[in-house]
């Protein structure tokens, strides 16, 4: 039935907006941007770290020196977002408490949260990025709609609060693609949480319910993947873009609410642990109940640094994507080179202060 209504729907829609008027624009704008920070370098931090490692019986492989070492380009992400995305409401800053010397606090568009200021005491300190990222809708003052960005997640050419955002629904890609195991990877969690999902929706209601925000032509190649899966009713995955992800602060809370258990059992691993789940679990709740409005999936790219970074270092200069995210791996053998390459295509593209900075 799918397919047939799938190649029954051969001709395109024409869709005609209207200018939203200034009310409309100003809720379209009120957009808010998270980012995580950890500074590696912090002595004090290290030794905390280096003690609950010992205790807590840390997983090495998914608690790499890699998910952690500071490549000192947080700057050029501030300034990218002011020259790509002035029209952002808040920025929420989120840390342990340590801040960069040249970050300007006073910036109004600035929010520096602690993790403290958000997350029970309890469950501190944490160095668990999921922990963090799964508490972030309890931020008080966040606005409805927000993007989530990790550090090494940029915004890499001008982009409009439509690209993450319409009529209030978050902007993403609706394709399932089954999870591939990798080793070292986060392949334990991601199966977490769809055990979860499987729990509530089957793949063929989801496609049926949905149609057309499943079976986009835009979404190119990645759209035999939702053909192939036919098959079967349960969701064997989802395509993971690694770029920022667009969450409505309500749909976060409800899967808090309705998932209190796994969420709690998360927040009380201090690292990350292959038994638990992320806030990707959030954003296929949103995929699975029809709460986005389908994006091209050359929106963004995903990259892993290596010795050999050209392609990464073009799509920065040449802005091939509108985000990025340059992952840092296990495939670089030096890492001093690799960060000197990255500065210097960075400082060239945004060589100028941000409001950001002091």
């Amino acid at each position: 039935e799918i397919l047939e209504q799938l190649f029954q729907n051969k001709t395109q829609q024409i869709v005609i907006l209207r200018p939203m008027n200034e009310d409309e624009e100003s809720m379209e704008q009120n957009i808010d941007f998270v980012v995580t920070w950890v500074n590696n370098n912090d002595s004090n931090w290290r030794k905390v770290k280096d003690y609950y490692a010992e205790q807590c019986g840390m997983n090495a492989d998914m608690n790499s020196d890699a998910r952690y070492r500071d490549w000192e380009l947080m700057k050029y992400w501030f300034r990218s977002v002011e020259i790509h995305a002035p029209w952002v409401n808040k920025v929420y800053f989120i840390t342990e408490g340590h801040i960069p010397e040249w970050l300007d606090l006073d910036c109004d568009k600035l929010v520096h949260v602690k993790h403290s200021d958000y997350i029970d005491p309890k469950y501190l300190p944490t160095f668990n990025s999921n922990v963090i990222e799964l508490n972030m809708h309890n931020i008080e003052s966040l606005s409805e709609k927000f993007v989530s960005f990790n550090d090494d997640m940029f915004l890499n050419a001008d982009v409009d609060p439509s690209d993450f955002f319409i009529n209030d629904q978050p902007r993403d890609s609706g394709i399932f693609s089954p999870v591939i195991p990798v080793p070292s990877g986060i392949a334990p969690i991601v199966l977490n949480n769809l055990l979860i999902i499987n729990k509530y929706f089957e793949s063929r209601v989801v496609l049926k319910k949905y149609f057309k925000k499943y079976f986009k032509l835009f979404y190119r190649k990645h759209l035999l993947k939702n053909i192939c899966i036919l098959p079967w009713k349960p969701i064997l995955g989802f395509y993971d873009q690694h770029i920022p992800i667009s969450f409505k602060k309500s749909i976060f809370k409800k899967v808090a609410v309705t998932e209190s258990d796994t969420f709690l059992k998360t927040y009380n691993h201090r690292f990350r642990k292959e038994d638990e789940i992320n806030h990707w679990l959030v954003r296929y709740w949103q995929l699975c109940t029809g709460q986005f409005t389908p994006r091209p999936t050359n929106f963004g790219a995903y990259y892993n640094l290596a010795d050999d970074n050209r392609e990464i270092l073009k799509d920065i200069k040449n802005r091939s994507h509108k985000v990025i995210c340059i992952n840092d791996g296990a495939l670089i053998a030096d890492f001093k080179k690799t960060k000197e390459e990255l500065i210097k295509v960075f400082e060239e593209k945004y060589p100028n202060k941000s409001m950001f900075e002091k």
